[in-house]
């Protein structure tokens, strides 16, 4: 069964926090959307798989093997498999994460 629904109104905005839901999960990939308070983020790792990260809302600092991006509402970056990356929210943000395993 398929639920419709804005991407951008599946997660909320949570003070001093970061929140996420999977919207799929599968052994080839996952879909899932977080929504990071002004200021949190995610410290520097890495992933084995490419990943696409695409900005729903606000704006967001993501750093890749040391070079940093500065991305806006409607834009996206591929954080390749196996490459550093962190990321900050510049302001409140909300992004898509698509992660292909295979």
């Amino acid at each position: 069964m398929s639920d419709k629904a804005k991407i951008k109104e599946v997660v909320d905005y949570h003070p001093g926090a970061v929140v996420s839901k999977t919207l799929l999960e599968k052994d080839t990939g996952s879909i899932t959307v977080f929504a990071f308070d002004q200021g949190q983020g995610l410290s520097e790792h890495t992933a084995p798989y490419d990943a696409l990260l695409h900005i729903l809302d606000g704006e967001a600092l993501v750093t890749i093997s040391g070079e940093s991006h500065e991305l806006a509402e409607g834009e996206y970056i591929i954080l390749p498999a196996n490459k550093p990356h962190s990321l900050r929210a510049l302001s409140k943000f909300k992004m898509l994460l698509v992660m292909i395993k295979s």
